[in-house]
């Protein structure tokens, strides 16, 4: 069989309008892509922001009647929104093929630091002997391919080889699907908590634990059910915004001597959760960029 996709550039102001008429078309899947690879910074609470230009993709599983689609959709879109002309609709078939097998063979093993591999559960392990962290992609949670993520399990990886980590409790401070808790686990780390304000980030870092049998190993909490407790290592991979206003909470759970990474920033935001930080009575180091994205680290201070 098969595939009918339309795709259209089209301003965000009018990509709802478009949306709406291809589902009333039929489409089984709408996508919403940058058409100038531009980043979306932090959204105000409550808005959905598009880029100043977005291509909108819609897909149908089967090629009949092509023109006469378009041709209500331009019939659709006059009516909607009278005098605007109609954004250009591109028309292109697709062969049926084995999607998941092609998604399943996009994902390669990646390797982290010296020691750390995230390897899909359809693939063999490059090195039997590495730290293998078994993780298959998703589409809500990370999984290493993110700089955000692959600068945090570089600096776990980093500390493990140091000495530094093992026998240390960890605390993931926004834990999404458990890869920082997890791979600190299997780096030699006694215990980790993972919170998360998702119910559905704290099932993900329940399986993905159960996979990499350290189930035992790893506690899942809201934060508002953060025990009292200091943690020698702590990871919060989440967004500036509120690591800036977590910053207080975040400090107080980092024994004497413990170390801190943050990591989900922008490189522009850097300097200001740096002074965040610092104000909350920690030794920050200057940032690591990769990519246009930093990891902020920091200790705080051995008591006197």
């Amino acid at each position: 069989m098969s595939w009918l996709q339309l795709k259209s550039r089209i301003v965000p102001d009018h990509a709802e309008i478009l949306e709406h008429l291809l589902l009333e078309e039929g489409a089984c899947a709408i996508t919403l892509q940058d058409a100038e690879d531009q980043p979306l910074f932090e959204p105000d609470l409550g808005s959905t922001p598009l880029w100043s230009e977005t291509v909108l993709t819609g897909l149908w599983d089967g090629t009949e009647g092509i023109e006469a689609m378009r041709e209500r959709v331009r019939a659709g879109w006059a009516a909607l929104i009278p005098g605007e002309p109609c954004p250009e609709i591109e028309v292109e078939i697709l062969e049926d093929r084995d999607w998941t097998r092609e998604w399943m063979d996009g994902f390669e093993p990646l390797r982290m630091g010296q020691r750390l591999w995230i390897v899909p559960s359809w693939h063999e392990a490059p090195e039997q002997d590495a730290v293998n962290l078994m993780l298959d992609p998703g589409l809500a949670f990370g999984t290493g391919t993110h700089p955000t993520t692959a600068l945090c399990l570089e600096w776990l990886d980093g500390l493990a080889v140091d000495g530094k980590l093992a026998r240390h409790s960890v605390l993931d401070f926004g834990c999404g699907s458990g890869i920082l808790a997890i791979a600190a686990l299997k780096l030699g780390a006694v215990q980790a908590l993972g919170t998360d304000i998702d119910p559905q980030a704290l099932q993900a870092s329940r399986d993905n634990a159960l996979r990499n049998a350290v189930s035992d190993q790893l506690t899942l909490c809201y934060p508002d059910r953060l025990p009292d407790t200091d943690y020698q290592i702590v990871v919060a991979n989440i967004l500036a915004g509120p690591l800036v206003e977590l910053a207080p909470q975040i400090v107080a759970n980092i024994a004497p001597g413990g170390l801190l990474a943050l990591s989900g920033i922008l490189a522009p935001q850097a300097a200001g959760v740096l002074e965040a930080y610092r104000e909350a009575g920690l030794i920050m180091d200057e940032p690591v960029e990769r990519d246009g994205w930093v990891r902020l680290n920091g200790q705080r201070p051995q008591m006197t």
